[in-house]
């Protein structure tokens, strides 16, 4: 069989996973909609394409090189939702414990990691 990489942007799939479930949380109040949905469609691309490997990245939150080339570079974005924010690092965690790496590079979005990584791992 050979390697096959499966490259994941964890902010896209965070929010669209978020958005996509009403929210949930714990009996402890710890909000999981995100985690959940992330988790179900992670382990419906993971059962579809098989991947040898598997890399989640993360945007880092230093501003990247779009930003000094472009002033307005996501100016009008609104700020990660409350609800969301503590499940980052939560979901963070349960890809650890999964032997899931993730990673985020200073200065660099997630699409830039997949991008370089998909070109390098073409080669």
């Amino acid at each position: 069989m050979p390697n096959r990489l499966m490259l994941i942007d964890g902010n896209s799939l965070i929010y669209r996973a978020f958005y996509a479930l009403p929210v949930l949380k714990t009996k402890n109040g710890e909000y999981t909609n995100a985690i959940f949905g992330f988790l179900s469609m992670f382990f419906n691309a993971y059962e579809q394409y098989k991947p040898t490997h598997v890399l989640v990245a993360f945007d880092s939150k230093e501003q990247t090189f779009r930003h000094t080339e472009f002033d307005e570079y996501k100016a009008g974005r609104k700020p990660m939702p409350e609800e969301l924010v503590p499940q980052v690092p939560l979901l963070r965690r349960v890809l650890k414990e999964m032997n899931i790496t993730a990673c985020n590079i200073p200065g660099y979005e997630a699409d830039d990691i997949i991008g370089t990584l998909s070109r390098i791992s073409d080669e």
